[in-house]
């Protein structure tokens, strides 16, 4: 159904929130094709520079909806399986690979628990936003597999092997502070104020050059797995293309044109 995921703008800012809240918000096939054309749309629209993914009721989410999952028809045929999770209807994997390519930041807010392929979802945003009321959790080891969209591998990537085996071997539940601790999130807001923080956040986020985000973005991903030679040389090489645009040439002769004025 549309109305599974909705769909709003708030100036720069593409929102869409899950809506499920009688089935705890988990992930079907519709919210799936609605976040990827959420994602096409913001890769596509100049105007719009952040895409925020929050839901609606007590749970962020609580994974994928079992019952409106297409798996692979060929029983025992692995080659199949693989090739599914890489373009199949409806696996999540090519959402969660198109929200971390694309050249623009994307951030998810927990308001709730946040479980299974939300919370593999989740690891593919630049920025994770979460409630005190918010609990993460990998329940993939209860049917005996494991978070197999990037989950894993998202997760040993962000805050290592020591708390990968926490959620994907034991299966067990972090709370938002446990998670803050961890480097899971980059902050966790009181229920009460979590709207308007997000919302703040979202805002400067937006604010920021574009071009500079952009190129941010590509850096950090490509210098996590380099030596730090090969780092630094992937900084140089960005800067020496932001130094030659647009963007940072007006800025720059924005501030020295205010810092002129300051001075007199």
């Amino acid at each position: 159904m549309e109305d599974d995921l909705l769909r709003s703008e708030r100036g720069p800012v593409l929102q869409v929130r899950l809506n499920r809240p009688a089935k705890y918000n988990a992930m079907n096939n519709a919210i799936n094709d609605g976040l990827m054309a959420a994602v096409a749309e913001l890769r596509d629209r100049s105007d719009l520079r952040l895409l925020l993914i929050r839901a609606n009721g007590k749970y962020f989410s609580a994974g994928a909806d079992l019952t409106d999952v297409v798996r692979p028809d060929a029983k025992g045929s692995t080659s199949a399986e693989r090739t599914w999770y890489r373009q199949g209807k409806g696996s999540f994997h090519p959402m969660f690979d198109e929200i971390e390519a694309v050249e623009k930041p994307i951030v998810v807010a927990h308001q709730g628990p946040c479980f299974g392929g939300a919370f593999e979802m989740s690891l593919s945003c630049d920025f994770r936003l979460g409630s005190s009321a918010a609990t993460y959790r990998m329940p993939e080891i209860d049917i005996g597999c494991l978070p197999g969209s990037g989950g894993t591998s998202r997760l040993t990537r962000l805050v290592g092997p020591h708390w990968a085996r926490w959620f994907v071997m034991a299966g067990e539940t972090a709370t938002a502070a446990q998670a803050l601790s961890m480097g899971l999130l980059h902050d966790v807001y009181s229920e009460a104020d979590f709207d308007e923080k997000v919302d703040a956040f979202c805002d400067r986020l937006a604010s920021r050059p574009p071009e500079a985000v952009a190129l941010s973005k590509l850096a950090i991903e490509l210098v996590a797995d380099l030596d730090k030679q090969q780092a630094r040389n992937i900084e140089r090489l960005a800067n020496s293309l932001l130094f030659q645009g647009d963007e940072h040439t007006g800025l720059i002769a924005a501030m020295i044109q205010k810092l002129s004025k300051n001075n007199r």
